[in-house]
């Protein structure tokens, strides 16, 4: 079974695709939530999501894209860039 996931109705058009495969561990309105090798991969959906309906057991192969919904500058970098310039001396 393929599901192909969509993040938010916001998502850029050159957006890179990625995907994982493996069994259904959870899922429910918000989430489902996929083995890969050791590493469990909880995927937000939503009613806009492709696909069929997922029950637990299923083999998939999620389609999802990484969004940042929120970015936040942190570090020497971010002061340094807040702080004015001094002016030179002629």
């Amino acid at each position: 079974m393929a599901l192909s996931l969509a993040a938010t109705n916001l998502l850029a058009a050159d957006a890179k695709t990625y995907q994982v495969t493996g069994p259904v561990l959870e899922v429910n309105d918000t989430y489902l939530v996929v083995q890969k090798g050791e590493d469990k991969w909880q995927i937000a959906h939503s009613k806009s999501t492709k696909g069929v309906a997922v029950k637990v057991g299923d083999k998939v192969t999620v389609q999802y894209q990484m969004v940042a919904v929120d970015v936040e500058v942190k570090g020497d970098k971010a002061e340094k860039a807040e702080k004015p310039k001094k002016a030179k001396k002629e």
